[in-house]
């Protein structure tokens, strides 16, 4: 949505009406948490100077503003499981968006996994499952609105991440990141063309290309969920549909689920609702069966016709659960999610909507992925006054968290447009997003001001983010380097076609392995499948790891890579999860970050390369280096140096202690590895 729809939503902002909410002196009866993914102090600090941000410069100035400590390491599953529950990655039991099964010796996913009906009666070619699958949040701890509802406190948390399934422990909730589309994925688009030189050879990560003709002036292809769990034979539930193309004019009509679609070359379609077919019944009419199905998935997507000549191009974008009717537990109650999209229009469901595995696979050009994520920043911006409405009619007195990640994704991709210096930055591409990102702020700094403006003298409104950002410029490959060692062997050390997964691991010969982007384990006997290192030895060892590699520098730029290694033990303040984690937390130097590779288990030639990928920027590199902001429109009753200590001073507001997270340290963590030179 573009600033100027939230600015008439607003109307005038008064300043006398802005600065009583910022000044006024009463204890609040509401607090208004507004959560704005990767929101970096200083590119907020340089847009405040140059008046780029009104509304989050009087609060800084008329209330408190300061930077916010993340965590180690500076993921978002990590940062808001922190802020959920006040506690470490030692206690939550999240580290990473990747996590390893020590007896597969595979990554799987840290939030959440889903659990498949394993009951089931096989008729012919048919499985009838006689229990049903759920999904299972990982996460553990008591996230801070509990805490607040059991003391009377009514509470509602909107795309709060890390919180699929969502609890139903808040009045209301609705999940965020981490919520799966219908594959179970955290996004897989398809694309439809007529060229099949396009991606011919090419590994297309996070999509699915469909190579279609074009006859008669038609294309028939078919949209694919998940594995169908009706049918013995691994086949995915689909729903057919034809695309008839207008000879001359730029425009085509879709069909699909009995209805009629038009489809214009360079624009996108609304929300468009059809069921996947699961199982159905075959009935004898005039000659032809007729189906009829009886197992359907309610699912929707949105279209974009990019070309129709000289070749057939469609993008569809991950089919998401529809909120009308949704199959999984993605809201509390569940009803909230249709009334919601009843309210305001469906939206999306997944976690993720902005498709960057689209731009990565050239699926979407820059031009076409801005559009795209536009359509699901406005999304969540367009739903708030609505949101804020519903707070302030049904809530006497309550605390309302409501988040966007608009711009942490679309920072990703395109905060390089911000930096010449990036090996991948081409100023006739490149320049003319320059100021794409700043933009996003800017609309964020709007929904600030409508809330300023839409909240009253009771309230209290907090402006936090989990992290900052930082531009992605060089790459290590720590599995590489654990190669060269000596810390991990290989099968086959001059493979030319590594397959990734740790496949081609000499687990036997290992002692060390990285797994995701900051974890670092030891192989040990009795935990791992085929553990090599004695219990007794685990301690030296990673000690001789970390210092080694806090004295590793990039040969190309003569810097530093990494400037900090935590031992778990020392590090996290919490336990109990420990055993999920990595033995030892990598903080790279800023604008270093380990790459894509290493983290899945691949072991290109190089210890160190050029980010050339489009993911141009991350935060994943040494917490202190990449801290978040806090802003509130009145000094917190009790300090909050960190995402830790942030849910306890929330509770403090209302009068609420003990919470998790009250004796936090500040920006710095004890327990780390730093070189000295």
């Amino acid at each position: 949505m573009k600033r100027e729809l939230l600015r008439a939503l607003a109307g005038p902002v008064v300043a006398g009406l802005i600065l009583g909410a910022v000044a006024a002196p009463t204890d609040a009866k509401k607090v208004i948490v507004l959560g704005f993914d990767g929101l970096d102090p200083d590119l907020v600090e340089k847009m405040m100077d140059e008046g780029r941000l009104p509304h989050l410069r009087r609060i800084a100035k008329e209330g408190y503003y300061s930077k916010l400590g993340t965590s180690i390491p500076p993921q978002s599953p990590v940062a808001w499981s922190n802020f959920i529950t006040g506690m470490d990655s030692g206690g939550h039991g999240v580290f990473d968006f990747l996590h390893r099964d020590p007896e597969m010796m595979f990554p799987v996913f840290s939030t959440s996994v889903p659990d498949e009906g394993e009951r089931a009666i096989e008729i012919g070619k048919y499985r009838i499952p006689l229990s049903g699958g759920e999904h299972r949040l990982l996460r553990r701890g008591k996230p801070f609105w509990e805490t607040l509802e059991e003391n009377g406190i009514p509470t509602m948390i909107i795309r709060m991440p890390a919180n699929f399934p969502v609890t139903g422990k808040a009045t209301i909730e609705l999940s965020g990141m981490g919520t799966p589309d219908v594959r179970g994925t955290y996004g897989s688009f398809s694309f439809y063309t007529s060229d099949r030189a396009e991606f011919a050879g090419k590994d297309v990560g996070g999509g699915t290309i469909y190579n279609v003709r074009v006859r008669n002036h038609t294309v028939k292809s078919r949209l694919e969920g998940p594995q169908n769990p009706f049918l013995k034979e691994k086949k995915r539930a689909r729903a057919e549909f034809s695309v008839h193309i207008d000879p001359e004019e730029p425009f085509a009509f879709l069909r699909i689920g009995g209805e009629e679609h038009l489809l214009e070359v360079g624009e996108w379609t609304d929300w468009i609702p059809f069921d996947l077919e699961l199982l159905a019944l075959s009935l004898p009419w005039f000659g032809e069966p007729l189906k009829i199905p009886v197992q359907t998935i309610p699912v929707m997507g949105r279209f974009y016709l990019k070309q129709l000549r000289p070749h057939f191009k469609l993008y569809v974008t991950p089919l998401d659960y529809d909120p009308i009717n949704p199959g999984i537990p993605m809201a509390h109650p569940i009803s909230f999610a249709r009334e919601m999209a009843e309210a305001v229009g469906r939206y999306y469901t997944e976690g993720m909507p902005e498709d960057t595995s689209a731009l990565d696979g050239g699926a979407l050009t820059p031009a076409e992925f801005l559009a795209q994520a536009a359509i699901a920043g406005s999304e969540i911006l367009e739903e708030f006054p609505w949101v804020l409405e519903k707070f302030q009619r049904e809530f006497d007195e309550g605390l309302l968290f409501y988040y966007t990640g608009n711009h942490d994704q679309v920072g990703h991709m395109l905060y390089r447009t911000m930096d010449p210096e990036h090996p991948a930055y081409d100023p006739e591409v490149h320049a003319q997003f320059a100021d794409a990102i700043p933009r996003i702020i800017e609309g964020l700094d709007d929904l600030v001001g409508y809330t300023l403006e839409n909240m009253d003298d009771e309230t209290t409104l907090v402006v936090m983010s989990d992290h900052g950002f930082a531009s992605w410029r060089r790459a290590m490959n720590l599995n590489t380097w654990l190669y060269q060692k000596g810390y991990l062997a290989l099968k086959n050390p001059d493979i030319t076609n590594d397959p990734g997964y740790f496949m081609n691991v000499d687990w036997p010969r290992t002692r060390v392995y990285a797994m995701g982007i900051n974890g670092l384990y030891v192989n040990l006997r009795g935990r791992e499948k085929w553990g090599t290192v004695d219990p007794a030895d685990r301690r030296s060892l990673m000690e001789q790891v970390a210092h080694e590699l806090v004295r590793e520098f990039d040969p190309e730029t003569g810097l530093q890579a990494i400037t900090k290694v935590y031992i778990a033990e020392d590090a996290y303040q919490d336990r109990g999860a420990l055993d999920i984690g990595p033995d030892m937390v990598v903080g790279y130097a800023k604008g270093m970050r380990g790459s894509n590779e290493s983290a899945l288990g691949e072991f290109p030639p190089e210890v160190f390369m050029d980010n050339y990928e489009e993911w141009s920027a991350d935060h994943c590199m040494d917490h202190t280096t990449v801290p978040g902001v806090l802003f509130s429109t009145r000094p917190l009753k009790k300090p909050a140096p960190t995402l830790r200590s942030l849910p306890a001073a929330l509770l403090a507001e209302f009068g609420i202690g003990g919470f998790p997270g009250d004796a936090e340290e500040g920006l710095e963590a004890i327990g780390y590895i730093a070189a000295t030179k």
